[in-house]
């Protein structure tokens, strides 16, 4: 965390982000505070040495031509005046250095960007902080952006966490605007730094099976009711992700062979997948919406869901709570419980529009 930025290359580590944000945000208001000190320092003293001929605006033409060493003639006599050369050589050898500081040091922020792109850092900080619901991607792979891709083009809201400068612009390069970060997303202070105790789900998708179980382990310690899927090279390592807390475990490596297999046997349902996958111009998806378990469905049926406002959400199975049974094409008369799943394609606005649906129901059945 509306537009949506992801770090520019070379970031700092998101644990680091708000005390450099402090550290220069520091440096510009002391340089700005000596600024005015030494230009109020200069307009007094010009006054009370000028006397009646230092108007205010002699006194602050008198500071300018001094400060910036431009040379232009004194319109406060000095000739007489020991005190005002002695006061006007002390106010250059400060006050110069002042300038010489500030003043570059501004147009360098402002000329190269650097300003502009750690407030808008720290801003996606603060909308990050405020994020609920949402997924947090952790990952130095290819299979990493692919999956906050694929989170982001379905309406999720993702916060992708790259542990290296190099893996953040890879994922940049694929992602564009996402909230992103660069950090350990081991370390307890970049994953705090991303609300994962508000996130609905923790993705481990790293380079090494050992860093996966880390961050499996951080994760589920943090956020206790976060659904965590890992990645592993290795399926013996998927035992050791569960232990760790993973819900689930992906193997990009099978998921390869079966692919492979898919497309030599099945070569026309492979390409209706990956054309409703790839096509950016539509998010037609295969989705699950859960019947909430604090709602009281038991006097539903699934025809109350269906009507003309969910048009072109297409019902696929159901599958009892608690992981129970699937059913396939369950008639309209289906009774629907509390934690039951249905599985259906839709697209966003369809999934949107049945879930707004669903928590209509609350007011009137919540106990």
């Amino acid at each position: 965390m509306t537009a949506k930025r992801f770090h520019r290359p070379g970031s700092p580590p998101a644990n680091k982000e708000i005390s450099e944000f402090e550290k220069l945000r520091r440096r510009i208001l002391t340089a700005l505070v000596a600024l005015v000190a030494v230009i109020a320092t200069g307009v007094v003293g010009f006054e009370l040495i000028g006397g009646e001929q230092a108007s205010l605006v002699n006194s602050i033409y008198m500071t300018v031509i001094t400060l910036t060493t431009v040379g232009f003639g004194e319109i406060i006599d000095m000739s007489n005046h020991p005190g005002g050369r002695i006061f006007t050589m002390v106010l250059l050898l400060l006050g110069m250095g002042i300038v010489a500081y500030t003043i570059p040091m501004l147009s360098a922020l402002v000329i190269e960007g650097q300003l502009n792109h750690l407030f808008a850092r720290r801003r996606m900080l603060r909308k990050i902080e405020s994020m609920k619901d949402h997924y947090i991607v952790c990952g130095d792979t290819v299979d990493a952006s692919y999956v906050a891709e694929e989170l982001a083009r379905s309406g999720r809201d993702v916060v992708f966490i790259a542990p290296t400068d190099e893996a953040l612009v890879a994922a940049a390069e694929r992602l564009g605007e996402l909230p992103g970060m660069v950090g350990d997303p081991t370390d307890d202070k970049v994953l705090n730094a991303a609300a994962v105790g508000l996130a609905r789900g923790v993705v481990a998708g790293m380079h090494e099976d050992k860093d996966n179980i880390l961050v499996v382990l951080t994760a589920r310690r943090l956020a206790p009711k976060a659904r965590i899927i890992a990645s592993t090279k290795a399926m013996e390592t998927e035992s050791k992700l569960r232990v760790a807390g993973a819900d689930g475990v992906v193997s990009p490596s099978r998921i390869g062979g079966m692919r492979i297999a898919s497309e030599l046997v099945r070569p026309t349902v492979v390409r209706f997948l990956d054309e409703m996958l790839r096509d950016r111009r539509a998010d037609l998806r295969i989705e699950e919406i859960a019947i909430p378990r604090q709602l009281s469905a038991d006097h539903r049926q699934l025809s109350d869901l269906w009507s003309s406002d969910v048009s072109g959400v297409v019902l696929l199975a159901i599958r009892q709570p608690d992981g129970g049974a699937f059913e396939f094409r369950p008639p309209v008369s289906t009774t629907l419980r509390a934690g039951m799943t249905l599985v259906v394609m839709t697209d966003r606005d369809g999934r949107e529009r049945l879930e707004a649906k669903i928590r209509k129901w609350e007011p009137e059945t919540a106990v």
